[in-house]
């Protein structure tokens, strides 16, 4: 029989680790495996006057000032940008889309969303934003909406300058200003299923005049720019047209993945491709929404074919993610809102980074709310409220949000997610996600 003292001495270093956990409050995972590790954000409800279906998309930037820039969606109506100052955790609109451009128009008639990005300016910090269509009711077609336009808001002043609607009857899906050579790359869509047409055009920025580079038929496209100023949009199939402006020439490259033919999960018709850049413009990071990888693609490559890789699984030991967020900070460090939607408890998101060179991604833990006081999910008679319903409340108390849209890292080290049903900004404090 084993004495009290050997049984310290055998344990003495998982005693030691129990110890500290409960004193620091550390996860301890490997002891544990049946309780959550959640990251706690802070949550901002984004004003219910700007949507009426509690959502917005990937639309989410950081501009030079440090505010956030949000993109919101109401349906039938108009579309606005809000923005968010973490210094006084006030939220304003600031861009009422219906008013830049002088229109009344309702139903699918109306500009109902931003869903791009809102990249920034390098020069002048403007935050370039684009308005989509909606969904048709019954009795309304696609021809019914007039088309998007594209729209540069500039904090420094307050004022919106309109380019105008690049393509009829198409929607804006992306907008990517090179203001460094008075250029800006659009990403029109006409919302045709099941292959949508999506046009790759280029904006010069003084006379506002479009160049149409021809239909690219992928959905839901995001466009990047090089360190040669060379611009990148994807096309149906799995391969990259690619747009120098110096030399004025369109190509459309094959691309590889650790010296193979690219998966079929991004050259399937459908696939939808999360692109974003590093700092240096050198590296194309993507996620496909669905498959539970990262890759990168180095845009310095003189091959004719653009070299990827796989950097592996966003999320270890699951069957089935959603992975619509993705962005890659100031630093080049990859962030991730995932959704795992294998989790037998109901699926759940988690905050994912990956650092250029590691080994594997690294899961901050499954997203839950700081503060569930920020808003009131039901109404007065008890009722969950209409488009409240990805937020749950789980068994231990913690209300946990699975279905992120959109991220953007800050420059301070902040980290801050976009889910939906209700519409929420979730922040991250540096010290929790170093």
């Amino acid at each position: 029989m084993q004495t009290c003292r050997n049984l310290f001495r055998k344990h003495r270093w998982w005693l030691l680790v129990a110890f500290l956990a409960v004193a620091f409050n550390w996860p301890v995972e490997a002891q544990n495996q049946g309780t959550p590790r959640y990251i706690l954000g802070t949550a901002f409800h984004v004003p219910s006057q700007y949507t009426n279906q509690e959502s917005g998309y990937f639309s989410i930037i950081e501009g030079k000032n440090g505010r956030l820039y949000i993109g919101c969606a109401k349906y039938g109506v108009n579309a606005y940008l809000v923005e968010f100052n973490p210094l006084n955790n006030a939220m304003q609109m600031v861009v009422d889309v219906h008013r830049v451009i002088m229109s009344m128009l309702r139903g699918f008639a109306a500009q109902a969303k931003i869903h791009t990005r809102n990249n920034v300016g390098q020069l002048t910090g403007k935050i370039y934003i684009g308005s989509k269509q909606g969904y048709p009711e019954k009795g309304e077609k696609l021809s019914d909406y007039p088309g998007g336009y594209v729209l540069a808001y500039d904090p420094k002043t307050g004022k919106t300058e309109n380019f105008g609607m690049p393509q009829k009857h198409f929607g804006v899906i992306s907008v990517t200003p090179d203001e460094e050579r008075g250029l800006c790359y659009i990403s029109t869509c006409d919302d045709g299923r099941p292959i949508e047409k999506s046009h790759f055009m280029v904006l010069d920025l003084k006379t506002k005049k479009y160049r149409d580079l021809g239909d690219t038929g992928h959905s839901y496209a995001f466009i990047v720019v090089d360190n040669q100023g060379r611009a990148y949009h994807p096309l149906r199939g799995g391969r990259i047209a690619r747009f120098d402006p110096k030399a004025n020439k369109l190509e459309k490259l094959e691309v590889t993945v650790d010296g193979q033919a690219p998966p079929k999960a991004i050259t399937k018709d459908g696939a939808i491709l999360n692109w974003d850049w590093s700092p240096d413009h050198k590296t194309l990071w993507c996620v496909e929404m669905s498959t539970n990888q990262l890759y990168s693609f180095d845009m310095t490559a003189t091959a004719k074919k653009i070299p990827g890789k796989a950097h592996g699984k966003i999320l270890a030991d699951t069957k089935a993610t959603d992975c619509r967020a993705m962005c890659v900070d100031n630093k080049g460090k990859v962030w991730m809102g995932v959704t795992d939607h294998a989790f037998p408890g109901g699926p759940r998101c988690h905050l994912v980074s990956y650092t250029p060179g590691a080994k594997a991604s690294r899961d901050h833990g499954i997203v839950g709310i700081a503060n569930p006081s920020y808003i009131n999910l039901y109404d007065a008679k008890g009722k969950l409220k209409p488009w409240h319903h990805t937020l749950r409340k789980e068994k231990d108390g913690t209300y946990t949000p699975w279905q992120p849209l959109g991220i953007a890292a800050s420059a301070d080290g902040s980290v801050n997610i976009l889910t939906l049903a209700p519409f929420t900004l979730i922040r991250f404090r540096p010290e929790q996600v170093k």
